[in-house]
């Protein structure tokens, strides 16, 4: 059977590098550098678990990251415009990163020498697990049979439901990377104080603060919680992933509690557990932790 379209996705995704390969799709890596000279490819060139030991090992050094060039987004898109088959761009929120922007100005380039390349970019306006988890959606759509233009229509349909509720280890990394934002008229001040933060249409939001890991953690769990409530479906439409950084105990433990604050409603293994990767914990620091969901495309 001819492939109807084939997926395409930014570092930011966060999903597990072999998943690639055995669900057909294909990631942009986004780079990272700890002394602002020399940048790797994060996962291709520096491993997740380097990397996060690098941050408890080097603390007080924050590494960068730096999203995928305009080459990067030619090179991936052309195997497939070669062969006639559409591609799906599924990209980071642009509040966050140009990685759009660089898959945009791909794509034009290509539409120079081939106008006929079927090729739509999309702001997914979410980022990390959350935007993996909306990948994978895209793949059962497409393992499903649904034609390209369907696709484009349900991401655009269910993207929007998507969210994140999440807590950090400090506020350092925030504040140096600069994506405290309105977080900062919360938290920011406070020695020893951490937020609670939601992500929603591609922009962080304060949700509370505590000095307890446990209170925060609890609190992302309310959260979701309240949204499910909000909007008067069952947990059984979602898809719901963790997210964590270096300690992955704590995130099967945080797993269990999202899973029994759920009242059996959905299985611990139903629940992804996804290590987020550098290109967000590079202002999150090494020890976040929440949840991101979003609605089920079928």
């Amino acid at each position: 059977m001819s492939k109807l379209f084939h997926i395409i996705t930014d570092g930011s995704c966060d999903l597990p590098p072999e998943w690639a390969e055995q669900k057909g799709y294909s990631v942009v890596p986004f780079y990272v550098s700890f002394d602002d000279t020399h940048y790797f490819k994060e996962i291709e060139e520096m491993g997740i678990r380097d990397f996060y030991q690098q941050m408890v090992d080097r603390k007080g050094v924050y590494p960068k990251s730096s999203m995928p060039s305009t080459q990067d987004y030619v090179d991936a898109f052309m195997p497939w415009v070669e062969q006639d088959i559409p591609v799906i761009c599924i990209c980071i929120t642009t509040k966050f990163s140009g990685s759009l922007q660089s898959a945009m100005n791909a794509m034009q380039m290509i539409r120079e020498e081939r106008p006929n390349a079927r090729i739509e970019v999309i702001d997914s306006t979410v980022d990390t697990v959350l935007q993996g988890i909306l990948v994978l959606e895209v793949v059962k759509c497409q393992e499903s049979g649904m034609t390209y233009e369907e696709t484009i229509r349900k991401i655009e349909e269910i993207k929007g439901t998507g969210r994140i509720f999440f807590t950090v280890g400090d506020m350092e990394y925030l504040a140096h990377g600069g994506r405290i934002g309105k977080v900062s008229s919360v938290a920011g001040s406070l020695l020893g104080i951490k937020p609670v933060i939601t992500l929603k249409q591609g922009e962080i939001f304060p949700s509370g603060i505590g000095r307890s890991r446990r209170k925060n953690l609890d609190k992302t769990i309310s959260l979701l919680l309240s949204y499910l409530k909000e909007t008067g479906e069952d947990v059984s439409r979602y898809s719901i992933a963790v997210g964590y950084g270096y300690d992955y105990e704590e995130a099967v433990e945080y797993r269990r509690l999202v899973a029994h604050a759920l009242g059996g409603r959905l299985k611990e293994e139903d629940i992804l557990l996804l290590q987020i990767g550098a290109t967000i914990s590079v202002h999150t620091g090494p020890y976040p932790l929440g949840l991101g969901i979003i609605r089920k495309a079928l």
